[in-house]
């Protein structure tokens, strides 16, 4: 009985954890250190602490044999075309076992505006006029369509298929690169209490190329999410165990005579 109580204590503490997701892992990444940022779990939820100032990029990493389309948000906002995020938007193509690095908001075909974690007024989103969703990182993952398979009959073809096809659309699916010497950038000061966001930050080269993805439903097989402020405000929402320092109880007696004002 005290071993099934431990663990449930366990189970309801707020501990770094890694990989978030089933069929891709999805990781926040210090573009700095190369290090996936600890994610926590708490009350039902994925968070991180990021930093002002801080580059960052979105690791998805697929956990599935075939390609899957990953349409990912920041802020509730779609990282490529920059409208209110959705999950009939366009997203990046990851091939069966791959992984890609969403490394920024995407400018065109061969730029990116990198991911810079900074106080909530000097947001992408706040600076649009979409300040409602800052804090909160999307990936909604899909399956694609299996291949329709066609047969000859009496010199016309058959559709074996009774669903309709999916829309075809080209998704962008990003080449990786190699990474350049990061360059910090000013985000602003951020004071106790005030959340993060995501800024716009200076273009940098990001390759990419449009294929043909058909999803295999128009509902997303899998919706990851993570939502990240400083790593103090978790402390405070109690998402991670914050370290108390009692406040010292002042003394009666402190010293012998009486000292002078100061002002």
């Amino acid at each position: 009985m005290k071993k099934l109580l431990a663990a449930l204590l366990l189970a309801s503490t707020s501990l770094p954890a890694l990989a978030i997701g089933t069929m891709a892992e999805v990781n926040v990444v210090d573009r700095y250190s190369g290090r996936f940022l600890p994610t926590y779990y708490h009350n039902g939820s994925w968070y991180v602490a990021g930093k002002a100032g801080g580059k960052y990029e979105i690791s998805v990493r697929s956990q599935y044999g075939e390609r899957l389309l990953a349409v990912t948000s920041v802020d509730g906002i779609n990282v490529i075309s920059g409208k209110n995020a959705s999950p009939q938007q366009s997203g990046y193509v990851i091939d069966a076992w791959g992984e890609t690095r969403v490394e920024g908001w995407r400018k065109n075909m061969g730029e990116v505006a990198s991911f810079i974690f900074s106080p909530q007024g000097h947001s992408y989103a706040a600076r649009t006029g979409r300040a409602d969703q800052v804090g909160v990182i999307g990936v909604a993952l899909f399956r694609e369509r299996a291949p329709v398979q066609v047969y000859r009959e009496r010199e016309r073809l058959y559709d074996r298929s009774d669903a309709p096809a999916a829309s075809a659309s080209p998704a962008p699916m990003q080449k990786r690169r190699a990474e350049a010497a990061p360059i910090m950038e000013d985000s602003g000061r951020v004071s106790p209490g005030t959340p993060l966001g995501t800024a716009h930050g200076n273009r940098e080269e990001s390759q990419a190329r449009y294929t043909d993805f058909q999803r295999a439903s128009s509902n997303p097989d899998e919706v990851i999410t993570i939502y990240y402020d400083s790593y103090d405000n978790l402390v405070a929402m109690g998402v991670i165990p914050g370290r108390r320092h009692p406040r010292p109880q002042p003394s009666p007696f402190p010293g012998e005579f009486v000292p002078d004002p100061r002002w």
